[in-house]
């Protein structure tokens, strides 16, 4: 555990989310200062000072290619005692990161050094800006392919067929500044947004995943006026709704509950996969031998970078470590899943890179 805790002792908070933050570089260089002789390596860094490392050994050219996906930044460490501590105790190991998602890369790497020789080749991808905007894996799938791909986010040694996605829209109502005193000029913004909200509360969504159950609409933000003695010329609410797969991000859903302006943000796409294919079938059963029990199938809620890898046409499944505290003041993984999840990684990648190639094979650059 080593690796781990090395990491964990490193910050590379994002520094889109705490601005002057290190960010992932730090990382980054631990892990080519540890691969730079035994892989070959790939840094990525479209964005300056966003580095994704992506390090490959090349199979023997008669297998099928695997990727194993986790990324190196960490959300902020406020409210925290000790956030980079990597502290050790009743098998758990402590600090920011630990849990999402240090100890899942820790593993991924340990078993990318291990699982070789193999038919096919085996890819490690370290991204950046998972946190906020996947910069990395973004930046990946511009340079690289797999036939297939292991997120390593946290699962409790569940195999994760899908998770939901998430929208970001902005609903603009306009009113007219005055003085308090003048309601016969002004046009409050702020109570044109009551009814509104009143509606957007009245929302219900359709579709019922299996694993992950409805979607769901919150209000994030209201902003709105500028002076206590002015009336409000603008208020706009932020919303954000978490979809589910066979949900659509149109914003069409707004249209009985808003005659005003609403613009979408950004958007990510809801995962789904199939756990019975052949790389559903050695993933579970590479689980099952580690755990010493079936695994769960098992859907989350939040949002990964798995559904931008299945999204490029890589089938992909989650599979990743137990612990908990995800960006919370305590954050800790435990240390026996950690090394399951290794073993459980090296097995995936034995029985899948020395599969024969597939008819249509993903290339890796």
């Amino acid at each position: 555990m080593d690796l781990l805790r090395r990491l964990v002792q490193t910050s590379t908070v994002n520094p889109s989310l705490t601005p002057g933050a290190p960010g992932e570089a730090p990382a980054v260089a631990i892990l080519e200062s540890l691969l730079r002789d035994r892989a070959e390596l790939h840094r990525l860094e479209a964005t300056p000072g966003r580095p994704t490392l992506v390090a490959i050994r090349r199979g023997r050219g008669a297998g099928r290619s695997l990727l194993f996906n986790a990324h190196t930044d960490t959300v902020g460490v406020e409210n925290m005692a000790d956030p980079f501590s990597g502290r050790i105790a009743e098998g758990r190991l402590y600090g920011r990161g630990s849990y999402d998602m240090k100890a899942g890369l820790a593993a991924a790497v340990e078993a990318f050094l291990e699982a070789s020789p193999l038919a096919g080749d085996l890819l490690l991808a370290a991204v950046a800006d998972e946190e906020f905007a996947s910069l990395g894996t973004e930046e990946l799938l511009r340079h690289f392919r797999a036939d297939a791909c292991i997120v390593t986010e946290p699962t409790a040694l569940d195999l994760c067929v899908a998770h939901k996605g998430f929208a970001w829209y902005e609903i603009t109502v306009e009113g007219r500044a005055a003085h308090g005193s003048r309601p016969d000029l002004g046009i409050d913004a702020n109570l044109l947004i009551a009814p509104v909200l009143e509606a957007l509360g009245r929302i219900r969504f359709d579709t019922v995943h299996p694993l992950l159950g409805r979607g769901s609409l919150h209000i994030s933000t209201i902003r709105g006026g500028t002076a206590w003695s002015t009336y409000a010329d603008r208020c706009v609410i932020q919303v954000e709704r978490r979809l589910v797969p066979g949900e659509s991000p149109d914003e069409s859903i707004f249209a009985a509950a808003s005659p005003h302006a609403v613009r979408r943000v950004f958007h990510r796409p809801p995962f789904a996969a199939n756990p019975e294919t052949t790389f559903g079938r050695i993933t579970f059963e590479a689980l099952a031998a580690a755990r010493g029990t079936p695994p769960g199938i098992a859907g989350q809620t939040p949002w990964f970078d798995a559904a931008l890898l299945a999204e490029a046409g890589i089938e992909t499944l989650i599979v990743g470590h137990g612990g908990g505290g995800a960006h919370a003041a305590e954050e800790w993984a435990d240390l026996e899943s950690v090394d399951k999840l290794k073993r459980t990684l090296v097995q995936i990648a034995k029985q899948w890179c020395n599969l024969p190639p597939l008819a249509e094979r993903s290339s890796v650059r």
